[in-house]
């Protein structure tokens, strides 16, 4: 049976997925030209990111030779989430041998930063922007892998308190260090002034989202 596939690279600029052939093909719309491969009829991207982000350019470029309206900020912000997607894999990529994810890491990075390593689960909560719900799933998972505790305050009994473990400390001073040298990698050629203008103009743009949030009564 031949399975229906679809190039990603349509999809990534918000257009209805178009069928594709169960060979090596050309799709192509609204100026949009990506090269995708089909191993045992899947379509596999094995597109850099610096090929994603051309063929993203050529593709608005034949929106806004459409719809002239369309500004150039829609470039940006595809590039945004582009980059933050690939960083979450680089991320993932290194915490899969370890059996843990994104979310159960910022969780216990946010525990050895406290003092005492010991946090309640919504001051967590706060400093990771994870949910009530999924933080009840990852400390059940840290609880059970032992690098984390979880139990009543010892000073209030009604309070729920997580603290780290030894082994959890010592995951993230293993973990920590190993992610420096791709860090770095990742801002290479960026001087001093370069980086100090990249986070100014990114907190400017989260201080524009989060004026869009309060004006359209979006909860936190």
């Amino acid at each position: 049976m031949t399975i229906p596939v679809f190039c990603p690279a349509i999809e990534m600029l918000g257009m209805p997925p178009q069928p594709t052939r169960s060979d090596t093909s050309t799709c192509q719309a609204g100026g949009l030209h990506c090269i995708i491969y089909f191993i045992n009829e899947i379509c596999i991207d094995e597109m850099f990111l610096t090929d994603k982000i051309k063929c993203m350019d050529e593709g608005i470029a034949g929106v806004r030779r459409a719809i002239p309206e369309v500004p150039a900020d829609v470039g940006l912000c595809r590039i945004l989430l582009l980059i933050s997607e690939r960083l979450q894999a680089e991320l993932e990529h290194k915490l899969r041998p370890h059996k843990l994810n994104d979310s159960e890491f910022r969780t216990l990075i946010a525990l050895f930063s406290r003092p005492g390593g010991t946090s309640t689960p919504g001051e967590v909560c706060l400093f990771t922007s994870i949910g009530v719900t999924n933080m009840t799933r990852i400390s059940n998972a840290l609880v059970k892998r032992g690098l984390i505790t979880r139990g009543p305050s010892a000073e209030d009994r009604r309070r729920v308190v997580m603290q780290i473990t030894p082994a959890g400390k010592r995951f993230v001073q293993k973990m920590l260090p190993s992610m420096l040298p791709r860090l770095k990698l990742l801002f290479d050629g960026f001087s001093n002034t370069e980086r100090s203008t990249l986070n100014h103009l990114l907190r400017k743009l989260a201080h524009n989202l989060s004026q869009l949030e309060h004006a359209a009564g979006d909860p936190p």
